[in-house]
């Protein structure tokens, strides 16, 4: 029988694993995890989950894939097109995933059962959506024990969280540098004095650091009375005391406070408005979206890759092909918004995520194979980098060449993509205090370079500008 090692994110939890096999990804259910599972499927909350489309669906595969000696089911679920992590979401996308764990919390309490786990790696979005993708993560619930996950729903959600709305630390560089969750301790060094007078930071964080690993080193007056906030139930996070209901207070204060939390970035940032206000001209464009239309319409592809896409507006218009669209940008502005636009009208096949093309997510995790890195993952059969390559040259000091290697890197067929001359307006905002840049930057050698990797299969230049808008083929290797 064929061997299938487990992926190599896989392998924290004794309960199972995922692995890859037969073209797909499969899920293992160990014996020790077999009475919960049965729990789970027996309950009525697998059923009452999939259903509303909190959980992924799997069917049952009556045959030892892995060829482990240690095996009870083989699942086989739904198979995601696109994995992203939480250092890659926007605010907004990170406290919807938060509500979306709380959700199936409670309905899990509903059928006798709790998470184990409470982390953003058990989410993805998939088709606008959060979803829930860690079928393992439940197990029966002991009514008079504290919830084992709730330092970990805390760190990796709660907090980064709270340190956008009190100071504007967007979650992306919190969870960048702290992928398992940030502790209590850095959190509340972090906040403002202000935020000491909030009860949930209170109870949640500033009681958490009391009460959390070293606790037994604090005086004894800190450990009674946090175990006195627990037994009265007002935060349960202490061991003493608990209950079902105090669980259920528990879950229910956090969800209040995560639906109250928003971002304390401002709403308008330097590119987020980009085609209201700040682009050259409605005519500019006009003109723009007509050439673009004409290309996509004249190639065959499935997935695209927008990258600068600001808020959007030609992922929506790839969209409307009904093929995937990975969306990104630098700026976790524009990428809020057109989250909240693919949320709000119900845009299945656009995932945004906040991506700096300069620095993109790299692998991470032990043997760095944990996570693996933007390039490994955002392959797309087109790519688009309009009003892009100028920022990335005059402002990144990346060359022309470079950034030819890296865009044949995250193509497999085509490329549509913008050249910006240097006397256009916002190519010389980008040099007015710049004493140096990579030259020579003229259209001759954007295509010289270019060419090593594409064959030009059409040119437009924008009417009204000196701006060119190609399309190209990836030549075969």
């Amino acid at each position: 029988m064929v061997n299938y090692p487990h992926h190599p994110a896989s392998f924290r939890d004794p309960s199972g694993f995922v692995f890859r096999a037969n073209d797909g990804f499969y899920r293992q259910v160990n014996p020790s995890y077999a009475e919960d599972y049965e729990c789970l499927m027996n309950s009525g909350l697998y059923r009452a989950l999939t259903e509303k489309g909190l959980l992924i669906p799997h069917t049952e595969i009556p045959e030892n894939l892995s060829g482990s000696p240690d095996w009870y089911k083989t699942l086989h679920p739904l198979q995601l097109p696109f994995i992203s992590y939480a250092y890659e979401w926007s605010f907004d996308q990170l406290r919807d995933a938060a509500l979306l764990t709380l959700r199936i919390m409670g309905m899990a309490m509903d059928h006798g059962m709790i998470l184990k786990d409470a982390t953003p790696f058990n989410i993805q979005f998939h088709k606008g959506k959060p979803v829930f993708i860690d079928t393992l993560s439940f197990e029966k619930h002991v009514v008079t024990r504290p919830w084992v996950a709730y330092r970990q729903f805390c760190e990796c959600f709660l907090y980064p969280l709270y340190l956008e709305h009190y100071k504007g630390l967007g979650p992306q560089k919190i969870l960048t540098a702290w992928p398992e969750g940030i502790p209590a301790g850095v959190t509340a060094g972090l906040l403002p004095l202000k935020s000491c007078l909030n009860v949930g930071v209170w109870m949640h964080i500033r009681l958490q650091n009391m009460i959390g690993p070293g606790a037994g080193q604090r005086s004894r007056g800190q450990r009674k009375g946090a175990q006195e906030v627990s037994s009265e139930g007002k935060a349960g996070t202490g061991q003493g005391g608990f209950s079902q209901q105090k669980l259920r207070h528990l879950v229910q204060n956090l969800e209040t406070i995560v639906k109250g939390l928003r971002p304390k970035a401002a709403t308008n940032s330097t590119w987020n408005n980009y085609y209201g206000t700040t682009i050259l001209s409605r005519d500019y464009l006009d003109e723009k979206t007509k050439i673009f239309r004409q290309f996509i319409g004249s190639i065959p592809f499935t997935s695209a890759l927008d990258i600068g896409s600001n808020e959007g507006f030609f992922s929506r218009i790839l969209a409307e092909k009904n093929v995937r669209v990975l969306a990104v940008d630098s700026d976790p502005a524009c990428i809020a918004d057109l989250y909240r636009t693919v949320r709000e009208k119900n845009i299945p096949n656009i995932l945004p995520l906040c991506i700096d093309l300069s620095n993109p997510s790299p692998a991470i995790g032990f043997r760095n194979a944990e996570r693996s890195s933007f390039t490994e993952r955002a392959r797309a059969e087109l790519v688009i980098a309009l009003a892009l390559v100028h920022h990335l040259v005059l402002t990144k000091n990346i060359p022309f060449a470079d950034i030819a290697d890296y865009l044949t890197s995250l193509t497999t067929d085509y490329l549509i993509i913008e050249f910006v001359p240097l006397e256009d307006e916002k190519a010389q905002e980008l040099i007015r205090n710049k004493e140096t840049f990579h030259k020579p930057y003229d259209a001759a050698s954007f295509k010289e370079q270019l060419a090593r990797h594409f064959s030009i299969e059409r040119e437009a230049p924008v009417p009204g500008t000196a701006r060119i808008l190609f399309l190209m083929k990836k030549r075969e290797a």
